[in-house]
């Protein structure tokens, strides 16, 4: 199947500052590396998951410039962002991406990929039959094999 774990969970806020104070204060995770996404966010870690990329995505809405989100990851309303309607996706490392893009094309599930900056992922989001966004992260290398990046 290709999927080896969980690879993090995005939360879409309204208030970045909020969501900070409480992921690195109460819960005690620490901020660090972020990609250069054209939107705000923070990418919190609980300390030797470096190299998995952090375990929670916070997604702030630029309010001056909410475009850049939109193209990344689609619009949402920010009155739907409340209790579970403000969990953007759920992440999964994989491997075998020829594989993941094979089922998909024979079940018609439409998907979509790029690559994220700066990390040497290539990444996959597909919607489960309730609407979840599920994103897939895969090798660079493999994209690259296949000709994709």
């Amino acid at each position: 199947m290709g999927i080896r774990k969980l690879g993090h969970y995005s939360i879409r806020t309204g208030d970045l500052e909020a969501s900070r104070r409480f992921y690195t204060e109460v819960l005690g995770m620490k901020e660090g590396f972020r990609p250069p996404f054209r939107f705000p966010g923070i990418w919190l870690y609980l300390g030797g998951d470096e190299g998995d990329f952090g375990v929670v995505h916070i997604i702030g809405i630029d309010r001056d410039d909410p475009q850049a989100l939109k193209d990344y990851l689609g619009d949402k309303e920010e009155v739907a962002l409340t209790g579970s309607g403000a969990v953007d996706h759920v992440a999964f490392l994989a491997t075998d991406l020829a594989g993941m893009r094979a089922r998909l094309a024979a079940r018609g599930a439409p998907f979509t990929e790029r690559t994220v900056p700066s990390l040497g992922l290539y990444q996959l989001f597909v919607a489960d039959p309730s609407g979840v966004t599920v994103e897939l992260n895969y090798p660079h290398d493999e994209a690259r094999a296949l000709g994709l990046a």
